[in-house]
């Protein structure tokens, strides 16, 4: 499964450099951090709304530009969705109010 969202990851690494006349994903790179973070709010609204909707394929849909947008802003920070993945396996197992307060001692 996490080999698409490499896959993905490893297009998007691509697209930073390419020409943004060619490619929604580079015009975004281009227009920088604040056009990405409004695309990634944007996109958690539809979410929620597709939720509130009663889910479905819909819901489904609008989890899928989400996760696209924020793989985006990933790899605007130098980051990669592994990064994500090994930090969701770091936690698998843990209680989530361990966890939680480990974040407030840091």
């Amino acid at each position: 499964m996490s080999e698409i969202l490499s896959e993905i990851q490893n297009v998007l690494e691509q697209r930073k450099s390419a020409d943004p006349e060619t490619s929604y994903t580079a015009q975004l790179f281009h227009k920088g951090e604040d056009k990405i973070l409004k695309k990634v709010i944007e996109e958690a609204g539809e979410v929620l709304m597709a939720s509130k909707d009663g889910g479905g394929e819909h819901l489904i849909y609008e989890t899928a530009d989400l996760w696209f947008h924020n793989m985006i802003l990933l790899a605007h920070h130098g980051l990669r969705v592994e990064d994500v993945l090994a930090e969701l396996a770091r936690r698998q197992g843990l209680s989530g109010l361990v966890e939680k307060a480990s974040r407030a001692e840091k």
